[in-house]
């Protein structure tokens, strides 16, 4: 019989999982509080129970994250405000034109945001922000602002092209985001937004939104003189 049977390595997979698990519960725990922070709000929503659904202690969420207020932080950061570097660079590196570059943005935003878990922190901060004036200029800060901006850019690259006419952009931003925050509302409050009737499908939505927005938007062609009467 081999020496190997009688001086076996020990049996490392129980540290590894260890290990493993521990490494992931910061993704754990960001993931418990933001189900626990769309399903009953900042407010109710207490910290243990935010460390039980992800299976660890208080303690262990304190010692990722020192309060709830930057657990929460971190949950905007992970699934929002931690992605504008990403849209920028496709903003910079975008060839199309300015009619797709907002159907692209439209689109992309419902994809990766609105029709995730991530489109009810929208919701929350509507309901909490006014209670909550600290959390409220932090999503201010770190998602309206530069959500806002790279709109703005996509909107100045129209008009430096000519396709789309001169707007104040200080409103014009409004176009973009509106529609999108209407499909939230009407996602995370069936009946209240749209009728129960109307099955609300996010991409028809879109498109016809998008119908509307770029008939306002886009130049109108150059007049062709008509040739004079004699």
């Amino acid at each position: 019989m081999p020496l190997s049977k009688f001086f076996c390595k020990p049996d490392t997979s129980a540290t590894v999982k260890r290990e493993r698990r521990k490494e992931a519960r910061p993704g754990e725990l960001l993931a418990a509080a933001l189900d626990l922070f769309v399903e009953k709000g900042f407010a109710a929503t207490k910290s243990e129970e935010v460390a039980a659904r992800a299976g660890v202690s208080k303690g262990t969420l304190f010692l990722y994250f020192p309060s709830k207020e930057e657990l929460l932080k971190a949950v905007v950061r992970e699934n929002i405000s931690g992605r504008f570097k990403e849209w920028n660079d496709e903003f910079l590196s975008f060839e199309g034109s300015s009619a797709e570059m907002i159907s692209y943005c439209m689109n992309v935003w419902w994809d990766r945001v609105g029709a995730t878990k991530a489109s009810g922190i929208t919701k929350l901060m509507m309901s909490e922000a006014k209670n909550f004036p600290e959390i409220a200029e932090f999503y201010q800060r770190e998602v309206i602002e530069p959500g806002q901006t790279l709109i703005r850019r996509i909107l100045q690259r129209g008009i430096d092209r000519g396709e789309i006419r001169p707007l104040d952009l200080d409103y014009a931003v409004f176009t973009i985001v509106a529609p999108m925050m209407f499909l939230i509302l009407a996602k995370h409050s069936p009946g209240i937004c749209a009728p129960m009737t109307l099955a609300m499908d996010p991409k028809k939505y879109i498109d016809t939104q998008l119908g509307a927005i770029l008939h306002g938007l886009l130049a109108a062609p150059a007049a062709t003189s008509s040739p004079d009467k004699k």
